[in-house]
């Protein structure tokens, strides 16, 4: 008999949900990870009394209770909502795009007012059938909005003019005739208090953890271990690139301590133009209303800058490129893994596929169910 049932490579939400419910059923775990920490891309870190977003910001949001039942097993959220700010050359818009952001763009003070602006503006574009992203976007919402507060920034994110990127990047884009400010628009949202390192150590109780362990490079002793292994890395890398590497965009940060109580009072803002280098300034402290854990004020802030550069070996893959090159050559690597009797692929890496925290665990969820049954 072989000393683990499962080893579960990747100690982020896909391998962690899954090693909780396997341990909840009796199951023998290993679960490993190469980086020197739990909780994947969610991790946060302690700096001056703040949660950090080490890789990112994330908000958890969540139409389903059986999802929002399940984290708060492990942490209790508190009540942020986002709603992010535009930077368009120090004017300021609200996202989603709403009321304040067609007045504060057109002088608009009704519902009315703003959707015949926005359509006036369609009918002029003319697009019919729309070829890309940008005939796309000005379909939706007009050559104002387009031009100041998506055209930049997503250049900037994708690398490439919104000319030569697909059109059902952006399928649809919220526009509200309302005041809302929500950005998400879940019925469930908010941030793990304590952070999110915090809510992934409870879900790993009773079970064992190693970390700074590379599987690819032991990957016959580790198999050796389990009678099953959950991959959550990348799955070009599992199979040494054999077709060719994937491609994705990854993300620089520039994280800074600044000693003043506030720098930019909202937790994200957008800086959408061409010309500033980032895509935008997440203001942490604001996840959880600018107070520790025991509700004291903190005087001081950090920030984080996000650069957004094409991924190269190194680097952390953030965002697949699903075009239909990537889309031909991720199959080919499917192709692959569906032949393997004792590892099983889940998660954004292995399936290549750009996933919100909450669909990431019913995704292992649902993959319980197929092992062990309901």
């Amino acid at each position: 008999m072989k000393p683990y049932n499962y080893l579960i490579v990747g100690a982020g939400l896909f391998g962690v949900t899954f090693a909780q419910m396997a341990k909840q059923k009796g199951k023998r775990i290993l679960v490993i990870d190469k980086r020197p920490n739990i909780a994947g891309n969610v991790y946060t870190e302690q700096i001056e009394g703040i949660h950090v977003h080490k890789y990112g910001a994330h908000i958890f949001h969540t139409n389903s209770k059986q999802v929002w039942n399940y984290v708060n097993q492990f942490a209790d959220f508190n009540r942020f909502t986002n709603s992010p700010v535009a930077n368009y050359k120090g004017e300021l818009y609200s996202l989603p795009f709403n009321m304040y952001t067609f007045n504060k763009m057109w002088g608009v003070t009704t519902p009315e007012e703003a959707a015949a602006c926005i359509e006036e503006q369609r009918r002029a574009a003319g697009i019919k059938e729309p070829k890309n992203l940008e005939e796309q976007a000005i379909s939706l919402v007009g050559m104002d909005i387009y031009e100041k507060l998506v055209k930049g920034y997503t250049e900037k994110q994708w690398g490439r003019s919104c000319q030569e990127l697909p059109a059902f990047i952006i399928k649809r884009l919220p526009v509200r005739l309302t005041f809302d400010n929500n950005y998400f628009n879940a019925l469930y949202q908010g941030i793990p208090i304590g952070g999110y390192t915090k809510m992934v150590k409870r879900m790993l109780e009773g079970i064992e953890v190693r970390l700074e362990i590379d599987f690819l490079k032991n990957k016959q002793e580790y198999e050796e271990l389990a009678d099953k292994v959950i991959y959550t890395g990348a799955i070009d890398e599992y199979y040494a690139y054999c077709f060719g590497a994937l491609e994705y965009r990854s993300v620089r940060f520039e994280t800074e301590v600044l000693d003043m109580p506030n720098y930019q009072g909202n937790a994200a803002v957008n800086y959408t133009d061409r010309e500033t280098p980032f895509t935008r300034i997440i203001e942490h402290k604001w996840f959880e209303f600018g107070r520790d854990e025991e509700g004291n004020d903190l005087p001081k802030t950090v920030i984080s800058k996000e650069y957004s550069s094409e991924w190269k070996p190194g680097d952390e893959p953030y965002y697949p490129v699903n075009d239909a090159k990537n889309g031909a050559l991720y199959q080919q690597y499917k192709e692959l893994s569906g032949k393997e009797h004792a590892t099983i692929f889940g998660g954004r890496l292995a399936e290549y596929k750009y996933y919100d925290m909450d669909a990431v665990i019913v995704s292992a969820l649902e993959l319980c169910d197929r092992e062990f049954g309901r």
